[in-house]
This record gives structure tokens, sequence and C-alpha cells, in this order.
């Protein structure tokens, strides 16, 4: 027989709430809730790898449903949604249709509803389905080409696993429910009667008709109960029964999912701070746009790099050297043989400038987007549109490295912008780079922005601030590692890894001018930030960049102590506790160790 087309029905309410219970209390750095959309949006990603012919996720929509018009205590058990729940529903949803998943949910009934429905139009245009959840109330749906998936248990039940496991099959459940009742639902059934009652009483009597035919003969207290909860049982069999006739706009053939929107899923992924799934989709991007292929959409107004030149001769360093006398602000790193800032050396120093746009040129627009009027510091807040960065490499020294510049006459004609008081300067760690250059004589001064320091003000509690983190988390981008270039630190065959003066020029170069270029765009992101509270901007300027060269000059030099008196001061302290030993064992009458609790408490 040919292979029938799948439809997957996710019963999205019923993932939502599984979600929200089973996973961890998840939240971003600013205290959102994100534990029950990690775990749907987990458990999709599943799916999808599946690739079904069909999909949609099915969500219930706001406000009563026709169940309350017939009953008024339908759910009214139920507390009401929790505020961390609540908060994550838009979320999802947006989610769920970047992924290009459709969604439908519709007023006055519930998803089970607009599940059957789809599920029996699906039937009918002879797809098989898989129901996707872990209420029960759809094992009444099972059948030949319908199979449920539970998602509590990973069972999928077909018409034979609904017997197995309810005793009664799929035709007989709404009859099951309405006999046991349901308090998820607050759906009445029959007082003291279980399944296994129930299940007895349907295979003698055929259906729920006929247990309610032959109620007079049921003997005993449950007897009794059935006889009085008759007016009920009709309700409870109407309420727990799914209704396959809403009318939708549309059907079973229209569910195709369409190609994920990759801006929108980037941007999701950042702000609920879903690393790895971004991480994930930035390689897939990276992929696609190395085959020749290209992301489903574009954000033209996103920052972005115009290259990395490396530069191993004086005319193309003298230029570099002017457009930094030039440009309002830039960024420098360094690079290393070492992260020991007393033993590295200098290997390479990078740049990065940002380029006015075309049309912000012929208006006059600085090149951070604002009035060239503008004093640096406000030129350092904001609005980089493409960013120009650079590698002068001084001690690369592998086998067959070409010619380099000395470094002596790199440091000394960089000299007067590093130490210049009146010039902008941006740094990731600027306190490494300021202990390394202070090392050959170089002192850095000036406006100096740290981006790390501003990834801190802006969230303290953040467990990470260095570069590779902030750029996946506020850029959305995934840099290039140093282990990427130089490897990892040990491997099982014993590989070492390089230190950076052993790095090829054609990696190392685009790995240090990344650098400086991500650093930039950091900074263009993170400030504005900062700027929008005036108690942040001075935390800032008057405390952690303040104290950055006082750090870095401490750390290098140590700090000079008394000796003679800290000795002092520890004579001094262990004569007093000598004395206060003396006044204890006084008041106490006798000798006794004042370090041992159980000493003390006798």
């Amino acid at each position: 027989m040919p292979h029938k087309p799948l439809l997957v029905l996710v019963d999205g309410s019923s993932y939502l709430y599984r979600a929200f219970h089973a996973m961890p209390a998840l939240s971003t750095s600013r205290g959102e809730p994100t534990g029950a959309v990690y775990g749907v949006v987990n458990m999709l990603r599943r799916i999808l790898t599946d690739a079904p012919d069909y999909l949609a996720v099915v969500f219930d929509a706001k406000g009563k449903t026709f169940r309350e018009d017939i009953y008024a205590d339908y759910k009214a058990n139920r507390p009401s949604m929790p505020e961390a729940l609540q908060q994550q529903i838009e979320p999802l949803h947006a989610l769920v249709a970047a992924l290009g998943v459709p969604i439908i949910n519709v007023p006055g009934v519930e998803a089970d509803d607009v599940i059957g429905t789809l599920a029996s139009q699906a039937r009918a245009a002879g797809l098989s389905v898989l129901i996707s959840s872990g209420d029960k109330d759809f094992t009444q749906l099972v059948g030949d080409d319908v199979i449920l998936a539970n998602t509590m248990d990973g069972n999928h039940l077909d018409p034979k696993g609904v017997e197995d496991k309810f005793g009664v099959p799929p035709s007989l459940i709404v009859d099951y429910l309405a006999l046991v009742g349901d308090a998820v639902d607050n759906v009445p059934g029959v007082p003291k009667v279980g399944p296994k009652t129930a299940v007895n009483w349907l295979r003698a009597h055929g259906s729920l008709d006929g247990v309610i035919a032959n109620a007079d003969s049921i003997k005993g207290k449950v007897g009794e109960n059935l006889r009085a909860t008759l007016p009920q049982l009709g309700i409870s069999r109407e309420l727990v029964t799914i209704k396959c006739d809403v009318p939708l706009e549309r059907t079973p053939l229209d569910l195709t999912c369409q190609e994920p929107d990759t801006e929108r899923l980037k941007s999701l992924y950042t702000q609920l701070e879903f690393k790895s799934w971004l991480s994930a989709l930035l390689e897939m991007v990276e992929m696609a746009a190395g085959e020749g292929g290209s992301p489903s959409s574009t954000d033209a107004d996103k920052t972005a790099a115009r290259g990395a030149e490396i530069i191993l001769d004086q005319e193309r360093f003298d230029l570099w050297l002017e457009r930094l006398r030039q440009a309002p602000l830039f960024s420098f790193d360094t690079e290393t043989t070492g992260l020991d800032v007393l033993s590295a050396e200098i290997v390479g120093v990078s740049f990065a400038v940002a380029c006015p746009a075309e049309s912000d040129a012929l208006n006059g627009v600085g090149a951070t987007g604002l009035e060239q009027s503008e004093p640096p510091v406000e030129q350092a807040a904001g609005g980089i549109r493409s960013i120009e960065a650079a590698y002068v490499p001084v001690g690369h020294d592998y086998p067959g490295a070409p010619n380099q510049l000395l470094r002596d006459s790199v440091l000394i004609a960089l000299r007067p912008l590093l130490e210049d008081p009146d010039r902008v300067k941006v740094g990731q760690n600027l306190k490494y780079d300021m202990q390394i250059l202070a090392r050959y004589g170089i002192r850095m001064a000036g406006t100096l922005f740290d981006t790390m320091l501003e990834s801190y003000i802006l969230d303290s509690v953040a467990s990470r601030h260095d570069m590779d983190t902030l750029a996946l988390k506020y850029l959305g981008r995934k840099t290039t590692t140093f282990e990427a270039v130089a490897g990892k630190k040990s491997t099982a065959k014993g590989a070492k890894q390089l230190t950076f003066n052993q790095v090829p020029l054609e990696s190392a170069g685009p790995y240090a001018a990344e650098d400086a270029e991500v650093t930039l765009a950091l900074h263009d992101n993170l400030w504005p930030r900062v700027r929008e509270t005036g108690r942040l901007t001075s935390v800032f300027e008057t405390i952690e960049m303040p104290l950055v060269p006082v750090l870095a000059d401490m750390e290098r030099h140590g700090v000079k102590i008394d000796a003679a008196l800290l000795a002092g001061q520890s004579e001094e302290l262990a004569r007093g506790i000598i004395e206060i030993e003396r006044e204890a064992h006084e008041l106490a009458g006798e000798p006794f160790n004042l370090a041992s609790p159980k000493q003390i408490q006798a």
C-alpha cells in the first residue's frame, strides 16, 4: 500500500503546562521566565527533525468555551494561570511562528475540539494523523489512521494500546470518562465508581446507554450512586466528548511548514538567552552563506564588518595611523604569547574604526551616526553602520612567516594615540592591555570604555562577560574562538595548543581583527543602554573605569606592606586573645578549650 501523508497535531496547551511544571525555573538575566518556552520549543524541534508532511500547533483561545455554558462549574476547580506562565505565552507563540510552524486557536472551543476536527478532516482526506499530547481525552479519537503520542510517558497508543491501558476500546472512552468523571476538568462522574467498576459495567452492558438502561439492576451503594447521578450523566458525556465539526479557516492540507524566519529566530533566541540554539542557528546561516545560499531574511541595519586587513608594510600602516587620528573613537586590542602579564610578549595589535554610510557622509554625519559637532564622548554613544578593522603582526615567527613591521617601531608610532588624554578608545578587558603596554613604556590615557565593564554594569549577575559570550548575547553573532585558530590545550594525540606567535597569519589576522571589530560593535550596542540611566553612567564613569588603571598597577607592581607593623599588630591581637581566654576560664571556674563546641556546650 502507498504511504499515507502524515499530519502531526500538537496540543500546545498540554505541552505548555507540562513544560512549565516539568522544567527547571529557567529565566533570563533580566528575570524573565523562559522554562516553559524552552520545554515546548525543545519538544517541537524534535518533531520538526522528522519532517512531517503537515504540522500544526493548537492552543486554547482566550475566553469561555461552550462547555462553560453547558456546565458552569467546568474547570472551576483549577487555580488561575501562574503569572510566570502567562508571561511565556506571547514569546512562545512568536517562536513557534518564527520556526515556520502553523498555529491555530479558535475562540469558543478548546484546543481538543480543533484537533478533533482536523483529525476527522484529515482521515477523510486520506491522511494519517499523529496527535501529540498527554491528555487522555484524545484516546477517543484513536483509530486505524489516528495515533496518540503520549508526551507524558513517550508511548504511542493505537486502538489496541488504548484498550490495553483503559480496558475499553476508543469507541467507549467517552462513556468511560462520563462514568469515572475527570477531577482535573471538574467533570462529575458517578461517586465511588472508579476505572475498574466503569470497565466492568461497560463490558456487561455494552455502552453508557446500556448502563443507564440497566441502572435498576445494579446492586449496592454504587448502584444507588448511579441512579442518583442519572440526570447528570448526559451532561458529563457531553463535556468529555471532543467536537469534530468546528468551523475552521484552514484544512489539514493547508498546514504545511514554511521556511524559518532566521532573523526573527536570532532576535528571539537572543532576547530569551537560548544561547545553544542561537549558536546552532548562526552556524547554519554561515554554512548556507558559504554554500552560496542566503538566510531567509536579512537586516540591512545590522552593524557589519567591511573586512579585515593584515598590515605588513609601512605605507599601509601610516594610512591606518591617519585613520585612527581622524576617527572620533577607535577600538584597540593586543595579541600576545600568553596570558601572564609579567611575561607575555606582544605578537600583534589590532584596531577598528566606524565607517559612515554613504548617505550619512553626504549629510555631514559622523562615523557613529551623530553630528560631527558633538563631543567625542557623545559620538561614542551608538549608531554605527559598518566597521573596518586591521591587524598589525609584529611577532609571528613560525616557519615561513612573512616579514613584518618591527614591534618597537609600531608601538612608538601608536604611543601618542594611546596616551592622548583627549582621545576616545574602546577595549574588551582593557586592564590586560594596559598591563601589557605598560611593560613597553606605554600608559593608556584618554576617555576609555571597556565593553566587559559595560556588560557588567548592565547585568552584574551574569556569569560571563567575555567577548564571545557578549557577541552572541547582544549582537546575535558567533565569533571565532581562540581554540579555532590555535587548537585545544590538549588532545588525545598529545598535540599542544599553539601560542599566538605560532598561528599562521591567514588565520591569526582575521581572528585578531575580529576582536577589535566586535569590541567596537559591542560598545555601540552596550553604551547607549548604560546611558539610559544616569545612575549606571555615573557608576561606570566615576567608579568602574577609574579603578581599572589602579588595579592594573596594583597587579603589575604588587602592594607594598609594612611587615614590622603587621607583626606588631599580630602580637597585640595574640595577647588580647590570651587575656580573653583567661577571663572565660575564671568565669567558668575551670579551664576549657574555647575552640571546642562540645566543651562550651557542657
